[in-house]
Formats: C-alpha cells, structure tokens, sequence
C-alpha cells in the first residue's frame, strides 16, 4: 500500500498554529499565577485567603510550611528527572530501551510538572504566616530577607527553566541550533535550584535531604561529562572523516 505524504505547506502551518497555541497557554498559566500572587496582596485576596483558611482549617503555621516545602522537594526532583531524561536522549546512553518521538514529549511534561510546582512553592510562600515573603521577594532575585544569595540563585533558576520550556514550543521559529543553545543552559538553572535547596532549605539538615541532593547532583555530573565526551568525539570523527575525503579527492586529481 502506497503512503500519501502530508503537504508541505499545511503542515508547516499546522505545527506552527500549534507552536502558538501553546506558547499562549503557557503565558495564560503563567500570567494567571502571577495575576494571583498579585491578588492575593490585595485586601481582597487576604479576604478571600481568610475564608480559604477557616473553611479548610488552614490557620495552622505548619500548614502551609509543609505544603511549601512538599512543592519546594516535588519540584526539585521533577527538575532533575528532566534534566537527566534530556540528557539520557542527548547522549542516547538508554538507548535502544527508550527511543521515539514519545521520548521528547515526556522530557517536555516534565519541565512543565516541575514548573508547576515551583509556581506553587513561590505561591505557598507569600501565604506562609511564620516568614512570608512579598511579590518582590519570590520574582526578584537576590533582595529576599531570608538568605538573599541562595533564595536568588532559585528565583534565576526559575526563570532559566522557564526560559528552556517556552523553547520547546519556539524551535520551529529560533531554529535547532539556537534550540539547543538555549537547552544548555538549563545546566546552569539545575546547579542554581540545587545549591537553593542545599542551602536555603529548611530541610536541608537532615541526611536523607543531603543524600538527596548529593546523590542527584552527581548523576547529572556523570551524565553531563558522558555527553560532552560523546560530543567531542563525535566532532573529532567528523574533522577526522572530512579530512580522509579531502585527501583521497587530493589523491584522485593528482592521479594522471
């Protein structure tokens, strides 16, 4: 049976129809959540925050500082189960175990599951009736009160997965080198969100919350090194390959 190839055009303009619908989505979420923390600010918010609280018995002080640090841990390690799937793909080290299109969509789901719940850690913290922080605090990095270096390290890493994410829905428009670029920093981002839970975390005392940390930072260092000796190997293969084809066209000119 003959297969009858899309066209072109439409599916051109399909992907990219898609690409904007879901760059918009991304930006409602995303504005919504902001449109919420702002709200909450307000007399009306804190009203409205009252009433969320008594008819859900939330007046406790460890209420909410458990749902913090629960969003805080959940997000990290949905951040790191990316982080690690990208790379996996990158430096195909699962494959022939995973492979497929399907492959970049779970990485895809994943960074966005981690950003939602960072979205509610940084909501759950201007909430938080023992050490709240203000709009300002969680969006601006570096002028928190509580431990301003490793609270701005995580705000930055915030906005480098957010910047990597919304890429996933662009590549058609920025193109695959610039794509790429991009991705790499999501390296950065990881080391900022570590080294804000390593260190701002009110967890972080505990061994298992160390081992954590420690256990996953180094997985994605070895994965991380993994692929940047692929990739040198694999450049250092095709110089090499470009190199013998020159040299064998040399050869074939000289010849009488």
């Amino acid at each position: 049976m003959t297969s009858i190839s899309p066209i072109p055009g439409r599916s051109l303009q399909a992907g990219f129809l898609k690409t904007a619908l879901l760059v918009v989505l991304v930006g409602l979420i995303f504005g919504g959540s902001l449109a919420v923390l702002w709200v909450s600010q307000t007399p009306a918010g804190t009203s409205a925050a009252s009433s969320l609280s008594i008819l859900f018995a939330l007046g406790s002080m460890q209420s909410w500082w458990y749902v913090t640090r629960a969003a805080g841990l959940t997000s990290y390690f949905l951040m790191w189960l990316s982080m690690v799937w990208g790379l996996g793909v990158a430096s195909r080290v699962f494959h022939p175990a995973i492979e497929g299109t399907q492959t970049y969509d779970f990485h895809e789901f994943l960074s966005l599951f981690g950003l939602g719940f960072i979205i509610l850690h940084l909501g759950v913290l201007m909430l938080d009736r023992y050490k709240p922080f203000s709009l300002w605090e969680v969006l601006v990095p570096f002028i928190a009160a509580y431990r301003p270096l490793w609270v701005g390290l995580g705000i930055i890493g915030f906005y480098i997965f957010l910047l990597v994410t919304v890429t996933f829905y662009l590549r058609r428009v920025i193109g695959t080198q610039t794509f790429r670029s991009i991705h790499v920093l999501s390296l950065l981002g990881y080391l900022g969100t570590t080294l804000h839970g390593l260190f701002s975390g009110t967890d972080s005392a505990l061994p298992v919350t160390k081992l954590l940390y420690v256990g996953t930072f180094l997985v994605v260092v070895f994965l991380t090194v993994y692929w940047l000796v692929l990739s040198g190997l694999s450049r250092r293969e095709k110089v090499s390959s470009g190199t013998r084809v020159l040299a064998t066209s040399a050869n074939l000119s000289n010849e009488p």
